[in-house]
Protein backbone atom coordinates (compact mmCIF):
# COMPACT_ATOMS: atom_id res chain seq x y z
CA UNK A 1 0.00 0.00 0.00
CA UNK A 2 2.79 2.35 0.67
CA UNK A 3 3.42 2.61 -3.23
CA UNK A 4 0.58 4.09 -3.79
CA UNK A 5 1.41 7.75 -2.37
CA UNK A 6 4.88 7.11 -4.02
CA UNK A 7 3.91 7.06 -7.73
CA UNK A 8 1.52 10.11 -7.16
CA UNK A 9 4.02 11.98 -5.43
CA UNK A 10 6.45 11.16 -8.71
CA UNK A 11 3.16 12.09 -10.96
CA UNK A 12 2.81 15.44 -9.79
CA UNK A 13 6.67 16.13 -10.38
CA UNK A 14 6.81 15.15 -14.02
CA UNK A 15 3.50 17.52 -14.32
CA UNK A 16 5.20 19.85 -12.90
CA UNK A 17 8.51 19.56 -15.30
CA UNK A 18 5.91 19.89 -17.63
CA UNK A 19 4.56 22.99 -16.59
CA UNK A 20 7.78 24.94 -16.24
CA UNK A 21 9.04 23.90 -19.80
CA UNK A 22 5.95 25.03 -20.99
CA UNK A 23 5.76 28.46 -19.66
CA UNK A 24 9.53 28.84 -20.83
CA UNK A 25 8.58 28.22 -24.00
CA UNK A 26 5.49 30.90 -24.10
CA UNK A 27 8.11 33.09 -22.40
CA UNK A 28 10.77 32.52 -25.88
CA UNK A 29 7.82 33.13 -28.14
CA UNK A 30 6.57 36.33 -26.31
CA UNK A 31 10.62 37.81 -26.63
CA UNK A 32 10.16 36.37 -30.07
CA UNK A 33 7.28 38.70 -31.07
CA UNK A 34 8.08 41.36 -28.60
CA UNK A 35 11.51 41.34 -31.10
CA UNK A 36 9.95 41.28 -34.51
CA UNK A 37 7.36 44.23 -33.64
CA UNK A 38 9.95 46.74 -31.58
CA UNK A 39 13.18 45.63 -32.94
CA UNK A 40 12.93 46.42 -36.32
CA UNK A 41 10.33 49.08 -37.61
CA UNK A 42 9.22 51.42 -40.50
CA UNK A 43 12.96 53.32 -41.64
CA UNK A 44 11.05 56.42 -40.85
CA UNK A 45 9.49 55.14 -37.23
CA UNK A 46 11.35 55.39 -33.25
CA UNK A 47 10.38 51.57 -32.17
CA UNK A 48 10.59 52.20 -28.44
CA UNK A 49 12.37 53.65 -25.44
CA UNK A 50 13.96 50.69 -25.06
CA UNK A 51 15.26 48.97 -28.45
CA UNK A 52 14.85 51.24 -31.64
CA UNK A 53 16.30 49.94 -35.25
CA UNK A 54 16.53 52.44 -37.96
CA UNK A 55 17.40 51.82 -41.64
CA UNK A 56 19.49 54.95 -43.37
CA UNK A 57 20.50 55.22 -46.76
CA UNK A 58 22.42 57.75 -48.94
CA UNK A 59 20.88 60.35 -51.18
CA UNK A 60 23.81 62.57 -53.06
CA UNK A 61 25.66 63.91 -50.39
CA UNK A 62 23.12 63.52 -47.08
CA UNK A 63 21.97 61.01 -44.85
CA UNK A 64 18.47 59.96 -45.25
CA UNK A 65 16.70 60.23 -42.49
CA UNK A 66 19.53 63.11 -41.43
CA UNK A 67 18.46 62.69 -37.41
CA UNK A 68 16.05 60.89 -35.23
CA UNK A 69 14.90 61.40 -32.12
CA UNK A 70 15.12 58.58 -29.17
CA UNK A 71 14.15 58.07 -25.62
CA UNK A 72 17.22 58.62 -23.06
CA UNK A 73 18.61 54.91 -22.84
CA UNK A 74 17.70 53.70 -26.21
CA UNK A 75 19.22 50.85 -27.61
CA UNK A 76 20.23 52.22 -30.86
CA UNK A 77 21.13 49.91 -34.34
CA UNK A 78 21.61 50.96 -37.36
CA UNK A 79 21.12 49.04 -40.76
CA UNK A 80 22.74 51.65 -43.41
CA UNK A 81 22.60 50.81 -46.99
CA UNK A 82 24.78 53.04 -49.25
CA UNK A 83 22.57 53.95 -51.94
CA UNK A 84 24.53 56.60 -53.04
CA UNK A 85 27.74 55.93 -56.03
CA UNK A 86 30.76 56.58 -54.00
CA UNK A 87 31.69 54.54 -50.85
CA UNK A 88 30.77 56.20 -47.97
CA UNK A 89 30.59 55.12 -44.09
CA UNK A 90 28.63 56.02 -40.74
CA UNK A 91 30.19 56.85 -37.33
CA UNK A 92 28.07 57.39 -34.42
CA UNK A 93 30.20 58.00 -30.70
CA UNK A 94 32.89 55.37 -30.56
CA UNK A 95 30.81 53.10 -33.17
CA UNK A 96 31.41 53.04 -36.82
CA UNK A 97 30.62 50.97 -39.79
CA UNK A 98 34.00 51.72 -42.08
CA UNK A 99 34.09 52.33 -45.18
CA UNK A 100 31.01 50.67 -47.25
CA UNK A 101 30.61 50.42 -51.25
CA UNK A 102 27.80 51.62 -52.64
CA UNK A 103 25.23 48.83 -52.96
CA UNK A 104 25.92 47.36 -49.73
CA UNK A 105 24.27 47.44 -46.20
CA UNK A 106 26.10 47.05 -42.78
CA UNK A 107 24.68 46.85 -39.46
CA UNK A 108 25.84 49.45 -36.66
CA UNK A 109 25.49 49.06 -33.45
CA UNK A 110 25.95 52.33 -31.74
CA UNK A 111 24.86 51.19 -28.00
CA UNK A 112 23.32 52.99 -25.38
CA UNK A 113 22.18 56.34 -26.08
CA UNK A 114 22.12 58.83 -23.04
CA UNK A 115 22.61 62.40 -24.80
CA UNK A 116 22.21 63.53 -28.25
CA UNK A 117 25.13 62.94 -30.53
CA UNK A 118 26.02 63.74 -34.24
CA UNK A 119 26.85 60.87 -36.34
CA UNK A 120 28.40 61.72 -39.41
CA UNK A 121 30.28 60.47 -42.82
CA UNK A 122 34.31 60.05 -41.82
CA UNK A 123 35.48 60.34 -45.30
CA UNK A 124 37.62 63.67 -45.95
CA UNK A 125 34.96 66.56 -46.82
CA UNK A 126 31.81 64.34 -46.96
CA UNK A 127 30.91 66.01 -43.56
CA UNK A 128 31.38 69.35 -44.50
CA UNK A 129 28.82 68.73 -47.47
CA UNK A 130 25.96 67.19 -45.23
CA UNK A 131 26.79 63.56 -44.81
CA UNK A 132 26.01 64.42 -40.76
CA UNK A 133 23.39 62.30 -38.79
CA UNK A 134 22.07 63.38 -35.48
CA UNK A 135 20.65 61.41 -32.58
CA UNK A 136 18.49 63.60 -30.68
CA UNK A 137 17.55 62.59 -27.41
CA UNK A 138 14.20 63.00 -26.47
CA UNK A 139 12.07 62.13 -23.49
CA UNK A 140 8.91 62.37 -25.58
CA UNK A 141 10.40 60.59 -28.46
CA UNK A 142 8.16 61.46 -30.85
CA UNK A 143 9.23 59.25 -33.48
CA UNK A 144 9.23 62.79 -35.81
CA UNK A 145 12.54 62.77 -38.47
CA UNK A 146 14.13 65.79 -40.94
CA UNK A 147 14.41 64.58 -43.80
CA UNK A 148 16.61 67.58 -44.69
CA UNK A 149 19.58 67.13 -46.69
CA UNK A 150 22.09 67.58 -43.18
CA UNK A 151 21.97 69.45 -39.88
CA UNK A 152 23.26 72.62 -39.36
CA UNK A 153 26.14 71.73 -37.14
CA UNK A 154 29.12 70.48 -39.58
CA UNK A 155 31.64 70.35 -37.27
CA UNK A 156 34.37 72.60 -36.04
CA UNK A 157 37.46 73.91 -38.41
CA UNK A 158 39.84 72.98 -35.45
CA UNK A 159 43.36 74.60 -34.90
CA UNK A 160 45.71 75.46 -37.61
CA UNK A 161 49.37 74.31 -37.73
CA UNK A 162 51.42 77.11 -37.43
CA UNK A 163 52.07 79.20 -40.57
CA UNK A 164 56.10 79.57 -41.39
CA UNK A 165 56.44 83.31 -41.79
CA UNK A 166 57.71 84.98 -44.86
CA UNK A 167 61.23 84.68 -43.75
CA UNK A 168 61.08 80.87 -42.82
CA UNK A 169 59.64 80.68 -46.10
CA UNK A 170 62.57 82.48 -47.61
CA UNK A 171 65.52 80.80 -46.07
CA UNK A 172 68.30 78.79 -47.91
CA UNK A 173 67.63 75.42 -46.60
CA UNK A 174 70.07 71.92 -47.24
CA UNK A 175 69.40 69.58 -50.05
CA UNK A 176 66.03 71.78 -50.67
CA UNK A 177 64.49 70.85 -54.05
CA UNK A 178 61.85 72.87 -55.84
CA UNK A 179 59.52 71.51 -58.14
CA UNK A 180 60.70 71.54 -62.13
CA UNK A 181 58.85 74.25 -63.81
CA UNK A 182 60.67 73.74 -67.06
CA UNK A 183 59.37 72.83 -70.04
CA UNK A 184 59.83 70.07 -72.40
CA UNK A 185 58.56 70.74 -76.13
CA UNK A 186 55.61 67.89 -77.29
CA UNK A 187 56.70 65.14 -78.88
CA UNK A 188 54.34 62.78 -80.88
CA UNK A 189 50.94 62.90 -81.58
CA UNK A 190 49.96 60.08 -79.08
CA UNK A 191 50.40 60.64 -75.48
CA UNK A 192 49.91 57.52 -73.23
CA UNK A 193 50.51 57.68 -69.38
CA UNK A 194 49.54 55.71 -66.14
CA UNK A 195 48.75 57.78 -63.15
CA UNK A 196 48.27 56.41 -59.78
CA UNK A 197 46.07 58.63 -57.28
CA UNK A 198 47.29 57.99 -53.70
CA UNK A 199 47.13 59.75 -50.25
CA UNK A 200 50.64 60.83 -48.67
CA UNK A 201 52.80 62.63 -46.51
CA UNK A 202 54.61 65.83 -47.53
CA UNK A 203 56.24 68.54 -46.56
CA UNK A 204 53.38 71.35 -47.89
CA UNK A 205 55.64 74.31 -46.84
CA UNK A 206 59.19 75.01 -44.91
CA UNK A 207 58.66 72.81 -41.38
CA UNK A 208 54.78 71.36 -41.92
CA UNK A 209 54.09 67.89 -43.00
CA UNK A 210 50.38 66.94 -43.93
CA UNK A 211 48.82 64.60 -46.53
CA UNK A 212 48.02 65.39 -49.85
CA UNK A 213 46.06 63.66 -52.01
CA UNK A 214 48.12 63.59 -55.12
CA UNK A 215 48.18 62.35 -59.04
CA UNK A 216 51.82 60.42 -59.28
CA UNK A 217 53.20 61.19 -56.16
CA UNK A 218 53.14 65.15 -57.07
CA UNK A 219 51.53 68.02 -56.67
CA UNK A 220 50.73 69.80 -59.08
CA UNK A 221 50.04 66.84 -61.43
CA UNK A 222 51.88 65.73 -63.87
CA UNK A 223 51.91 68.41 -67.13
CA UNK A 224 50.93 66.73 -70.25
CA UNK A 225 52.03 68.73 -72.94
CA UNK A 226 50.97 68.15 -77.03
CA UNK A 227 49.40 69.75 -80.30
CA UNK A 228 46.42 69.87 -81.53
CA UNK A 229 44.95 67.30 -83.03
CA UNK A 230 47.22 65.09 -80.78
CA UNK A 231 45.68 62.23 -78.82
CA UNK A 232 45.85 61.48 -75.25
CA UNK A 233 44.74 58.16 -73.51
CA UNK A 234 45.48 58.15 -69.91
CA UNK A 235 44.68 55.47 -67.26
CA UNK A 236 44.16 56.28 -64.10
CA UNK A 237 44.48 54.09 -61.09
CA UNK A 238 43.19 54.73 -57.72
CA UNK A 239 45.39 53.29 -54.71
CA UNK A 240 44.24 55.42 -52.16
CA UNK A 241 41.68 54.67 -49.56
CA UNK A 242 38.74 56.63 -50.74
CA UNK A 243 37.45 58.10 -54.11
CA UNK A 244 38.88 60.47 -56.90
CA UNK A 245 38.51 61.14 -60.05
CA UNK A 246 39.68 63.39 -62.71
CA UNK A 247 38.30 65.89 -65.38
CA UNK A 248 40.68 67.35 -68.21
CA UNK A 249 39.49 70.62 -69.55
CA UNK A 250 41.71 70.16 -72.30
CA UNK A 251 39.37 67.46 -73.67
CA UNK A 252 35.61 67.88 -74.91
CA UNK A 253 34.25 64.22 -73.81
CA UNK A 254 31.13 62.95 -71.91
CA UNK A 255 31.57 63.76 -68.05
CA UNK A 256 29.47 60.42 -67.47
CA UNK A 257 31.76 57.54 -67.73
CA UNK A 258 35.13 59.38 -68.06
CA UNK A 259 34.79 61.71 -65.07
CA UNK A 260 32.90 59.08 -62.47
CA UNK A 261 34.52 58.87 -59.13
CA UNK A 262 37.00 55.77 -59.22
CA UNK A 263 36.70 53.62 -56.50
CA UNK A 264 40.00 52.36 -54.26
CA UNK A 265 41.34 49.60 -55.62
CA UNK A 266 39.52 50.39 -59.52
CA UNK A 267 40.90 52.42 -62.62
CA UNK A 268 39.73 54.19 -65.54
CA UNK A 269 41.16 55.12 -69.18
CA UNK A 270 40.46 58.95 -69.83
CA UNK A 271 41.17 59.19 -73.84
CA UNK A 272 40.72 62.86 -75.47
CA UNK A 273 41.50 64.44 -78.97
CA UNK A 274 42.86 68.33 -78.19
CA UNK A 275 41.22 70.36 -80.53
CA UNK A 276 41.49 73.59 -79.05
CA UNK A 277 45.20 75.18 -78.26
CA UNK A 278 46.20 76.92 -75.07
CA UNK A 279 47.01 75.45 -71.39
CA UNK A 280 43.97 73.67 -69.62
CA UNK A 281 43.36 72.98 -66.01
CA UNK A 282 42.58 69.26 -64.97
CA UNK A 283 41.69 68.08 -61.38
CA UNK A 284 39.41 65.75 -59.02
CA UNK A 285 36.17 66.05 -60.05
CA UNK A 286 34.56 64.28 -56.69
CA UNK A 287 32.86 66.32 -54.50
CA UNK A 288 33.79 68.18 -52.49
CA UNK A 289 36.08 69.34 -55.52
CA UNK A 290 37.20 72.71 -53.55
CA UNK A 291 39.03 70.27 -51.04
CA UNK A 292 40.52 67.94 -53.67
CA UNK A 293 42.31 70.61 -55.59
CA UNK A 294 43.70 72.13 -52.65
CA UNK A 295 44.77 68.64 -51.03
CA UNK A 296 46.58 68.76 -54.50
CA UNK A 297 44.90 66.89 -56.95
CA UNK A 298 45.56 69.46 -59.86
CA UNK A 299 47.41 70.25 -62.73
CA UNK A 300 48.11 71.63 -66.95
CA UNK A 301 47.73 70.43 -69.99
CA UNK A 302 49.24 72.67 -72.81
CA UNK A 303 48.11 72.58 -76.27
CA UNK A 304 50.45 74.18 -78.67
CA UNK A 305 49.13 75.68 -81.94
CA UNK A 306 49.91 74.02 -85.50
CA UNK A 307 50.64 75.27 -88.75
CA UNK A 308 51.12 78.97 -89.51
CA UNK A 309 50.10 79.89 -85.83
CA UNK A 310 52.59 77.13 -84.59
CA UNK A 311 54.79 79.15 -81.20
CA UNK A 312 57.81 80.41 -82.15
CA UNK A 313 60.52 79.35 -80.60
CA UNK A 314 62.52 80.53 -77.15
CA UNK A 315 65.21 80.14 -75.30
CA UNK A 316 63.41 78.19 -72.28
CA UNK A 317 59.63 77.94 -70.96
CA UNK A 318 58.28 77.08 -67.68
CA UNK A 319 54.76 76.30 -66.54
CA UNK A 320 53.36 77.78 -63.21
CA UNK A 321 50.36 76.81 -61.58
CA UNK A 322 48.62 79.09 -58.67
CA UNK A 323 46.76 77.58 -55.73
CA UNK A 324 46.07 78.52 -52.21
CA UNK A 325 47.37 76.47 -49.33
CA UNK A 326 45.07 75.25 -46.95
CA UNK A 327 47.26 73.56 -43.61
CA UNK A 328 45.80 70.42 -42.09
CA UNK A 329 44.66 71.51 -38.21
CA UNK A 330 46.75 70.99 -35.33
CA UNK A 331 46.91 67.17 -34.67
CA UNK A 332 45.26 66.18 -37.86
CA UNK A 333 47.92 66.71 -40.08
CA UNK A 334 47.29 62.99 -41.78
CA UNK A 335 43.70 64.31 -42.42
CA UNK A 336 45.56 66.91 -44.70
CA UNK A 337 43.69 70.28 -45.52
CA UNK A 338 40.73 70.77 -43.04
CA UNK A 339 37.22 70.56 -45.24
CA UNK A 340 35.42 73.40 -43.29
CA UNK A 341 38.33 75.58 -43.86
CA UNK A 342 38.64 75.08 -47.30
CA UNK A 343 35.05 75.73 -47.83
CA UNK A 344 35.04 78.67 -45.88
CA UNK A 345 37.85 79.82 -48.02
CA UNK A 346 39.92 80.20 -44.72
CA UNK A 347 43.61 79.61 -46.38
CA UNK A 348 46.73 80.23 -44.56
CA UNK A 349 49.40 80.86 -48.04
CA UNK A 350 49.69 80.79 -51.32
CA UNK A 351 51.18 79.10 -54.00
CA UNK A 352 53.71 78.62 -57.61
CA UNK A 353 53.10 74.77 -57.78
CA UNK A 354 51.80 74.07 -54.34
CA UNK A 355 54.64 75.05 -52.27
CA UNK A 356 55.12 78.85 -51.22
CA UNK A 357 58.18 80.69 -52.12
CA UNK A 358 60.01 77.76 -53.50
CA UNK A 359 61.32 79.53 -56.33
CA UNK A 360 62.99 82.19 -54.11
CA UNK A 361 64.56 79.52 -52.02
CA UNK A 362 65.79 77.75 -55.87
CA UNK A 363 65.45 80.48 -58.42
CA UNK A 364 64.52 79.53 -62.18
CA UNK A 365 68.11 81.29 -64.15
CA UNK A 366 68.49 83.03 -67.48
CA UNK A 367 70.99 84.74 -69.60
CA UNK A 368 70.67 88.87 -70.69
CA UNK A 369 69.26 88.29 -74.12
CA UNK A 370 67.20 85.54 -73.24
CA UNK A 371 63.45 85.20 -74.68
CA UNK A 372 61.64 83.63 -71.50
CA UNK A 373 57.53 81.99 -72.04
CA UNK A 374 56.21 81.41 -68.59
CA UNK A 375 52.49 79.22 -69.24
CA UNK A 376 50.42 79.81 -66.24
CA UNK A 377 47.07 78.27 -64.94
CA UNK A 378 45.43 79.47 -61.96
CA UNK A 379 44.13 75.96 -60.17
CA UNK A 380 42.03 77.93 -57.61
CA UNK A 381 39.95 76.66 -55.86
CA UNK A 382 38.99 80.19 -55.43
CA UNK A 383 41.30 83.14 -55.66
CA UNK A 384 41.86 85.30 -58.57
CA UNK A 385 46.14 85.85 -60.14
CA UNK A 386 47.42 88.63 -61.76
CA UNK A 387 50.69 87.79 -63.00
CA UNK A 388 53.24 89.97 -62.92
CA UNK A 389 57.47 90.43 -63.41
CA UNK A 390 58.79 92.99 -61.46
CA UNK A 391 61.54 94.78 -63.90
CA UNK A 392 60.11 93.54 -66.82
CA UNK A 393 56.92 94.17 -69.23
CA UNK A 394 55.55 91.68 -71.58
CA UNK A 395 55.56 91.86 -75.47
CA UNK A 396 53.79 88.92 -75.91
CA UNK A 397 50.60 87.99 -73.82
CA UNK A 398 48.23 84.67 -75.00
CA UNK A 399 45.25 84.43 -72.59
CA UNK A 400 42.16 81.74 -72.79
CA UNK A 401 42.44 81.27 -76.41
CA UNK A 402 43.77 83.94 -77.85
CA UNK A 403 46.70 87.07 -78.38
CA UNK A 404 46.31 90.13 -76.43
CA UNK A 405 48.86 91.43 -77.64
CA UNK A 406 52.00 89.37 -80.03
CA UNK A 407 55.94 90.42 -80.55
CA UNK A 408 54.87 94.17 -79.81
CA UNK A 409 57.68 96.62 -79.88
CA UNK A 410 55.86 99.80 -78.87
CA UNK A 411 53.60 98.38 -76.88
CA UNK A 412 53.75 96.00 -73.70
CA UNK A 413 52.05 94.18 -71.18
CA UNK A 414 52.35 94.73 -67.21
CA UNK A 415 50.52 91.63 -66.04
CA UNK A 416 48.42 88.60 -67.05
CA UNK A 417 45.00 88.44 -64.91
CA UNK A 418 43.23 84.90 -64.67
CA UNK A 419 40.43 83.50 -62.80
CA UNK A 420 40.29 80.00 -61.30
CA UNK A 421 40.66 77.38 -64.37
CA UNK A 422 41.99 80.10 -66.39
CA UNK A 423 45.25 80.31 -68.27
CA UNK A 424 47.47 81.60 -71.18
CA UNK A 425 51.31 82.55 -71.48
CA UNK A 426 53.46 85.34 -71.23
CA UNK A 427 56.85 86.58 -73.19
CA UNK A 428 59.49 88.62 -72.24
CA UNK A 429 63.24 89.10 -73.22
CA UNK A 430 65.72 90.25 -70.43
CA UNK A 431 68.03 93.29 -71.28
CA UNK A 432 69.70 93.56 -68.24
CA UNK A 433 71.38 91.16 -65.49
CA UNK A 434 70.03 90.84 -62.07
CA UNK A 435 67.53 89.70 -59.86
CA UNK A 436 63.74 89.79 -61.32
CA UNK A 437 60.94 88.60 -59.08
CA UNK A 438 57.77 87.57 -60.82
CA UNK A 439 54.58 88.10 -58.30
CA UNK A 440 50.87 87.61 -58.14
CA UNK A 441 50.13 91.68 -58.03
CA UNK A 442 47.44 90.63 -55.65
CA UNK A 443 50.02 92.13 -53.22
CA UNK A 444 48.66 90.32 -50.21
CA UNK A 445 49.16 86.75 -51.87
CA UNK A 446 52.35 87.58 -53.15
CA UNK A 447 53.25 88.11 -49.69
CA UNK A 448 51.58 84.85 -48.44
CA UNK A 449 54.11 83.00 -50.87
CA UNK A 450 53.23 83.53 -54.21
CA UNK A 451 56.53 85.05 -55.21
CA UNK A 452 59.84 83.83 -57.05
CA UNK A 453 62.68 85.19 -58.82
CA UNK A 454 64.65 84.94 -61.89
CA UNK A 455 68.19 85.26 -61.72
CA UNK A 456 69.78 86.73 -64.75
CA UNK A 457 73.20 86.50 -65.54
Amino acid sequence: MSSVPVKKEHSDKKWASWLIIIVALLAVIGLAVFNSTTGKQDPATVASADAVTVDVSVDGMAFVPSSINVAAGSHLVVNFTNTGDQVHDLKIGREETGRVEPGETVQLDAGIIEESVEGYCTIAGHKMQGMTFMVNVDESASGEHDHAGASESTGSAGAPATVPSAAERMAARENFKAFDASLAPAEGDLHEETWVMTEEEVEVAPGVRQTRWLFNGQAPGPTLRGKVGDRFRITIKNEGSMGHSVDFHAGEVNPDENMKTIQPGESLTYEFVAHRAGIWMYHCSTMPMSLHIANGMAGAVIIDPRGEDALADVDAEYVMTASEVFLASAGKEAEGANAQRVSDGDYDLTAFNYYPNQYDVAPLRAKVGDTVRIWVVNLGPDLPLSFHVVGEQFDTVYKEGAYLIKGAKDSGSQALDLLPAQGGFVEMTFNEPGTYSFVNHLMTNAEKGQHGQIIVE
